[in-house]
């Protein structure tokens, strides 16, 4: 490696909105993120299922009748 062209590797703290710090090591100084893993619905277990199914079938009743004229022509 040629000396004076890497950026100093320093330990550094990253802090999450939600309180969290992690130490880790980066070129950069402190961190501020919003959302991390301790607190991000995927790792956490807390998603929001969607209810794709009852979306479809009042999506279903909806156009039904559109679906009868057609088939009646």
């Amino acid at each position: 490696m040629k000396e004076g062209i890497h950026p100093d590797y320093k330990e550094t703290i990253i802090k999450c909105a939600c309180g969290s710090e992690l130490k880790v090591g980066s070129t950069k100084p402190d961190v501020a993120v919003e959302i991390c893993s301790q607190c991000h619905p995927f790792y956490t277990g807390k998603q929001k299922l969607v209810d794709s199914a009852g979306r479809i079938e009042r999506f279903r009743r909806k156009y039904e009748k559109f679906q009868k004229n057609d088939e009646a022509k």
